[in-house]
């Protein structure tokens, strides 16, 4: 159920009627979770620019959706789970790769390592050690690779988080 109402530019804060408008002038339309974040400017903007950053980031496009689905599924967001099932879709995963990546594994156990710390970063980030920074090295992984992982997994608590408490849910598919 909807907690939050979406705001049209011209209901927002001036900052967020700003942002907003500049969204609609490149896209045409901003989504409702977006206009629903125009309550607070502080977060629109925070979450823009994040999701700008982790375009950026070092990991192939699919493995990022893998990364994703760990995290939204141990969050528990309906929507950011449906948008990353569809976004690993168009990105060639398979149902499979999709089931395991919500499960928090990979049939790759270089990808199943960095999604198990991915995890762990979100559910208890206390509990990242020297030697399992270490183990993703030995796999491969740089260091580079192993701080993207941290902007990717606050990125999807911040929409998740925000969804769940706004009420946003997924709707339903055309059959």
């Amino acid at each position: 159920m909807r907690r939050l109402d979406r705001l049209a530019p011209e209901q927002a804060p001036e900052k967020s009627k700003e942002l907003l408008e500049g969204i609609l002038g490149r896209h045409g339309g901003a989504g409702d979770m977006v206009s629903t974040m125009a309550h607070s400017p502080a977060l629109l903007q925070g979450y823009l620019d994040l999701n700008r950053a982790t375009k950026r980031v070092k990991l192939p496009r699919a493995l990022s959706e893998k990364l994703s689905l760990a995290v939204q599924e141990w969050i528990g967001c309906a929507l950011c789970r449906q948008a990353h099932a569809d976004a690993a879709r168009a990105a060639g995963l398979s149902e499979l790769d999709i089931t395991l990546a919500r499960q928090g594994a990979s049939t790759d156990p270089r990808e199943g390592a960095l999604i198990a710390v991915a995890v762990r970063l979100l559910a208890e980030p206390a509990s990242i050690t020297d030697a399992d920074v270490a183990e993703l090295r030995d796999l491969g992984w740089s260091d580079r690779v192993i701080a993207d992982v941290v902007g990717l997994v606050t990125l999807n608590f911040m929409t998740g988080a925000f969804n769940l408490l706004a009420g946003l849910e997924p709707q339903a598919k055309a059959a």
